[in-house]
């Protein structure tokens, strides 16, 4: 007598596991409502996924922008002469040039001045600058839009900003007035010192703040208006690598010597900084929250699923699918959901990072407003910057979520009793 052939287990994610999922993703009509929250589970991890990528990738860029403008203005590392005048720049100035990873020392004078034309008046600040240390500087030199730089330390004009242009109603060539408080001693006192200037070039860095206020003077000429003879108030160092910037100033301070205070580009601009990665790190948890919610929509109708399931699931128990199998088939119905939902969120939200300017621009146009204005903003332009590690673990997370999502749901399908399910069919 013939024994009886042994049942043996399938293996994992076997084909007809595959089959039965396909076919429960594929509701017929009398299942439409679990196929309508299956659909909703898809669009919410799509708009959670994409919302997270566009969101963090133009913080991205607010950083990046503001970062490469800020430092491409001003030095890493600022060097002030403590308690008397720093007259010897020349050679200090050498000597940290010599430093491994120094870019360049620019010697500076600052000073807050009123700007005035025919027509009108405001603030500015002064930056006496030699033109060789301007040309170093190539968010100043590469952007200017009226007049040239060329040959700056001996021409007797100015440089300014297209916003404080506008607002005087100037352009190059033209004259302006440069009131300084700090003027001549008096025996009546200090009396404001005033000077005509004219207009060599317009620049536009694309950040509002610094095209509303800056002025450009040459250093030769900001050291008589402000009556610093042979004397610079900092300078302004610019290295390598801004981020390793604690190690250079060791070295700067060992070749500048024990006279001079050190300052780097993090402690002028910390709190501004601080403000921008808490904001992300907020947004990141609260969008977030968006494939979380999607995930709980993939449960509800898991959960949906099986209930209506439970005939079927009985019959291919009794015919032998075991419980590894029922589970899966559900894991996979489930998994699928948040793990294409996921994926198309991933090109949806590159997509629109890629054209996001183009995005902002029609918005704009279709709504007749002003989005993202640069006066609040200090950008002209919406950037973004997509980091691909932040990319990958938004992705990676998403997909964890949605698969963890299904687990419960795909137990209680292999638990399900097939006598108690068939008792009342």
């Amino acid at each position: 007598m013939a024994e009886p052939a042994q049942m043996s287990e399938t293996r994992p994610f076997a084909p007809f596991e595959w089959m039965l999922a396909g076919r429960y993703l594929r509701a017929r009509r009398k299942e439409g409502f679990i196929s309508v929250i299956a659909g909703f589970s898809f669009v919410g991890i799509m708009l959670g996924v994409a919302t997270l990528i566009i969101v963090m990738a133009v913080m991205n860029g607010f950083r990046k922008d503001l970062f490469s403008k800020i430092l491409g203005l001003n030095g890493h590392v600022i060097v002030h002469k403590i308690g008397q005048p720093f007259d010897d720049y020349t050679d200090v100035r050498s000597r940290i040039e010599a430093v491994t990873g120094v870019k360049v020392a620019i010697p500076l004078i600052e000073g807050q001045v009123m700007v005035s034309s025919s027509t009108s008046a405001t603030g500015g600040l002064v930056r006496g600058i030699d033109g060789a240390s301007l040309s170093k500087l190539p968010l100043v030199f590469d952007n200017v839009r009226t007049g040239t730089l060329a040959d700056f330390d001996n021409q007797p004009g100015i440089a300014i900003g297209q916003r404080l242009a506008n607002t005087l109603r100037v352009t190059a060539g033209d004259t302006i007035t440069l009131v300084s408080p700090r003027g001549a001693t008096t025996p009546f006192g200090t009396a404001p010192r005033s000077k005509p200037y004219q207009i060599s070039a317009v620049f536009e860095l694309g950040m509002s703040e610094y095209d509303r206020m800056m002025v450009f003077m040459p250093l030769k000429e900001a050291q008589r208006y402000f009556s610093r003879a042979g004397t610079v108030d900092v300078l302004e160092v610019v290295v390598d690598d801004p981020e390793r910037v604690d190690e250079y100033q060791a070295e700067i301070r060992r070749a500048g010597g024990p006279t001079l205070q050190l300052s780097d580009w993090r402690q002028r601009n910390e709190t501004f900084f601080t403000v921008l990665e808490v904001e992300r790190n907020v947004m990141f948890i609260i969008l977030s929250l968006i494939v979380l919610v999607a995930a709980l929509n993939i449960i509800s109708g898991l959960m949906m699923l099986v209930k209506d399931k439970g005939r079927d699931i009985a019959i291919l128990r009794t015919m032998g699918a075991s419980k590894g199998a029922i589970m899966r088939v559900f894991l996979i119905t489930g998994a699928s959901i948040g793990i294409v939902g996921t994926i198309a969120g991933l090109i949806l939200g590159v997509v629109f990072c890629w054209n996001i300017e183009a995005v902002r621009q029609f918005v704009a146009w279709l709504t007749n407003t002003q989005i993202f204005d640069p006066s609040v903003y200090y950008l002209n332009k919406l950037p973004a910057d997509i980091d691909v590690h932040e990319t990958a673990m938004i992705v990676v997370m998403a997909m964890v979520i949605s698969v963890l999502a299904t687990l419960y749901p795909s137990w209680r399908a292999s638990k399900l009793d097939p006598v108690e399910a068939l008792r009342y069919e």
